[in-house]
């Protein structure tokens, strides 16, 4: 789905495609950090950049849909933070190198070439001491989980996305449940969680 596609999307909604609240997993891994430099690829309406902005993140947010940049925007004014907004293509972008606490990549769901330049450059933008956080829909999703993509291709699993993280500590790598509400009942989605941490 390209740029025009996702604009689309998400100026078709009336409200935020996804929830204004945090992904479960980044408050997870995230609240017990020390505040530093982040940056979220794929930052979609930019619901993790503010929260992380909110905890005290210095926090650059980049995503290809002008529309959704324009609604982190929006949602970062209603929560009083600032938000470093960028409209890029993550396939394209470079991220600085050594230049982030935190680098965090959150349903970002690509061909697998694609998603291997971006861990790369997610590994090479983490400094000394901070680390990668990878949160999306899991292939196990399709058999055993609820919602996300049906295209196995652009899935995720956590052993692909530790093998394009070479040479970083991998701190957890698992296949991990997500309660989600369908039709008034609770079911899990399944998702790949990945922390890694350059030493």
């Amino acid at each position: 789905m390209d740029s025009r596609a996702w604009d689309e999307r998400y100026a078709s909604a009336p409200e935020l495609v996804w929830t204004a609240e945090p992904n479960r997993f980044v408050v997870e891994e995230v609240s017990n950090l020390s505040p530093g430099r982040a940056i979220d690829l794929a930052a979609g309406e930019g619901r993790n950049a503010v929260w992380l902005a909110q905890q005290g993140w210095e926090v650059t947010a980049v995503d290809f849909s002008p529309v959704a940049i324009e609604r982190g925007r929006e949602l970062a004014r209603q929560r009083n933070v600032t938000v470093d907004w960028q409209v890029a293509d993550v396939t394209e972008y470079t991220p600085p190198a050594d230049g982030f606490d935190l680098v965090l990549i959150a349903y970002l769901h690509l061909p697998a070439t694609d998603i291997a330049t971006v861990l790369s450059r997610a590994r090479d933008a983490v400094r000394a001491g901070g680390r990668v956080l990878v949160v999306g829909h899991d292939v196990a999703n399709l058999s055993g989980g609820t919602g996300g993509p049906q295209n196995p291709d652009i899935l995720l699993t956590p052993e692909a996305v530790v093998k394009g993280l070479p040479g970083l500590r991998i701190r957890r790598a698992e296949t991990a449940p997500r309660p989600v509400n369908v039709d008034g009942r609770t079911v899990d989605a399944l998702d790949t969680v990945v922390v890694a941490e350059r030493s």
